[in-house]
């Protein structure tokens, strides 16, 4: 029986549900956009287990923290799935499976993206059923949507788990800090001696990069304000976040790897703001509280854009053109698009974003 709510149908629920599996095996970005899909579960199936099926960091994030998830069933990496992390040792896939299937799961559900490497593993769980979204070429499974590249990540997934009876409970992510998350914030950078802001100045993705020179000028103009402005960044972000502090000319604190994720949350929800590229961290930040700055590209502000604006104020660059080949890389609806996507340039999509808009934007927000 299909049902109304107010994101659209729901299918009926999925009887006798004991354990239910959920593959999103990604960053950290990729996390948050799942929590209102994860809480619609545990609001439809109070009784189940929720399993994430992940990455290894996702096991020590959700360990002793409050939520949607139960547990961290630790997926192999595989192409398509995800990738080994440094000093990881590889279980076989078959291995993993046989494991898996010994857990009897009632219901498996594809949060991954579209379904080609992912749909053939979530079918090989030997769950009830199955469900989650499929792309051109993607093999079925029992439930499924359409993969369509330009939907917003939360509604996307909260289109799923719909397939399975469970209604949108929130469309705003939300992450529990906890009293360990707080100790390590405070014995890592001490009590705030003032109003704190945090700039985040990295990303995986290099075309969405803000450049260095540019987070360094809104650092010198917070710290006119009188403001104490942590710059943070992975151990892979060490140049950028060094470039920031050597640019802005004052007293900034850089944290580079000095605190675990949970202790980066802590972090966050204590900041007056957050200024960030469109990166985990930034939606991390918001999922705790703090408002936030962030800085898209116009394709990604379609697909991770924070909602509201009370608190937050995403900052859009136009560019769809490569800057050194002019290729248009706007991802195609339509696979008739060749070449879309294609080029191999670094160059950050994000450079024409003036300064003085995003110190505008903090400075609404903050005052």
């Amino acid at each position: 029986m299909v049902t109304a709510s107010p994101l659209g149908p729901v299918d009926g629920l999925v009887p006798d549900v004991r354990r239910i599996a959920v593959l999103r095996a990604n960053a950290l970005g990729d996390l948050i956009f799942i929590l209102p899909a994860l809480a619609a579960l545990r609001a439809a199936y109070p009784q189940a287990e929720i399993v994430l099926l992940g990455a290894p960091w996702h096991a020590e994030f959700w360990r002793d923290r409050p939520g949607p998830v139960d547990r961290v069933l630790v997926v192999p990496p595989a192409p398509g799935i995800r990738a080994a992390q440094p000093g990881e040792a590889e279980p076989s896939t078959a291995d993993f499976l046989a494991a898996a299937r010994a857990e009897r799961f009632d219901l498996a559900l594809q949060l991954h993206g579209g379904g080609g490497n992912s749909n053939p593993l979530v079918t090989a769980l030997g769950a009830r059923v199955t469900a989650g979204l499929r792309a051109e070429g993607a093999p079925p499974l029992d439930r499924w949507t359409r993969y369509v590249y330009y939907q917003h990540e939360v509604l996307r997934y909260l289109e799923v788990v719909a397939l399975v009876g469970a209604a949108a409970t929130a469309i705003l992510p939300t992450v529990a800090v906890t009293d360990a998350d707080r100790a390590e914030a405070r014995r890592v950078l001490g009590a705030p001696p003032g109003p704190r802001v945090a700039l985040h100045p990295g990303a995986t993705d290099e075309r969405r990069r803000w450049p260095a020179e540019r987070f360094a000028e809104v650092a010198r103009a917070l710290v006119g304000d009188g403001y104490e402005v942590l710059v943070t960044g992975t151990p892979a972000e060490r140049d950028v976040v060094e470039r920031v502090v050597a640019a802005a000319g004052v007293p900034l604190r850089p944290q580079v790897g000095t605190l675990g994720l949970g202790g980066l949350a802590a972090c966050y929800a204590d900041c007056a703001l957050l200024i960030s590229n469109d990166t985990g961290p930034l939606h991390l930040a918001a999922a705790v509280g703090a408002p936030t700055v962030g800085i898209y590209w116009i394709g990604n502000l379609i697909n991770s854009g924070h909602p509201l604006r009370a608190r937050h104020r995403p900052i859009a660059s136009w560019t769809v053109r490569c800057p050194v080949c002019g290729i248009d890389c706007t991802p195609g609806i339509y696979p008739h698009r060749p070449g879309d996507g294609d080029c191999p340039h670094q160059e950050s999509f994000v450079g024409d974003v003036p300064v003085i808009e995003v110190v505008e934007a903090a400075r609404e927000l903050l005052g």
